[in-house]
């Protein structure tokens, strides 16, 4: 590994068959911050990932136990001109945060330590967030000179107007246990029971139909962007979908044959 971090991924056989992906932003020596170099090698990594037919979800987490990402590298960014620079570097955060989003599998974001802005944004953008019970959050940015933006834009969905507006507003952190309350995260572990935790998680995706769990996290992804009629209408094509495979009547033949107890 360079000064410059790495991007780590381990494949592993899951039990229920394909595979899953540890996805590792390594760069500890600066508590997981993204720079250029790593936030193109994470989007490489995530698109090599979508192409796996036999992929079930992927694991996002920092390397260390210090931070899941640390934030965007300031470093580098100070080290910007210009706007077209801005631009350039912002939309590498973005395009980090959309490879999450767009997976076509469930991304997990496994949170282990400090979050800070371009961290925060990159674990909004991940479809299930579990931390560790010393995880922190915050999006400072307005402390260095600049906004909260692209994915920042997910907040108001997850813990409401009000607490976006004191997040990005006053540059605040705060703990796991209120990321918990707020509805940032959907769970909360000691350090030490975390990897257990998301394999739980994992146990209940590769219990599910493969095709299913694809076919719901796109219509997710549609719900997002659609007004509330066209999000329910856009339903009724997914739920047709699961009949071009022979995924339904399998699994619903092993349901209604499992063994009854009374």
């Amino acid at each position: 590994m360079d000064g410059q971090g790495e991007i780590r991924v381990e494949l592993r056989q899951r039990p229920e068959g394909g595979e899953d992906a540890l996805v590792t932003i390594a760069h500890e020596r600066k508590l997981n911050t993204l720079n250029a170099g790593l936030m193109r090698s994470l989007i490489a990594a995530m698109a090599e990932l979508a192409a796996k037919p036999d992929l079930r979800a992927v694991v996002l987490t920092g390397a260390g136990g210090k931070a899941f990402v640390g934030g965007a590298d300031i470093g580098e960014m100070a080290t910007i001109t210009d706007g077209a620079g801005g631009r350039a570097f912002i939309e590498l955060v973005h395009g980090c945060c959309r490879a999450m989003r767009d997976c076509p599998v469930p991304v997990i974001g496994r949170i282990n330590g400090w979050t800070l802005g371009a961290g925060l944004e990159l674990a909004a953008a991940c479809d299930l967030r579990i931390a560790a019970e010393g995880a922190q959050f915050g999006m400072p940015e307005v402390r260095v000179g600049i906004p909260s933006v692209v994915e920042a834009a997910l907040l108001p969905g997850l813990i409401g107007w009000g607490r976006t507006r004191r997040l990005l507003l006053l540059g605040e952190t705060f703990t796991a246990a209120e990321a918990l309350g707020w509805g940032f995260l959907e769970r909360v572990v000691p350090a030490a029971s975390l990897d257990a935790a998301v394999e739980e998680w994992l146990a209940h995706i590769g219990a599910a139909g493969p095709l299913a769990i694809r076919n719901q996290k796109a219509l997710i992804r549609q719900w997002e962007d659609l007004p509330l009629g066209k999000a329910i209408a856009a339903g009724i094509p997914a739920f047709a979908r699961s009949w071009e495979s022979d995924e339904p009547q399998r699994l619903m033949r092993h349901f209604l044959d499992r063994p009854r107890h009374r």
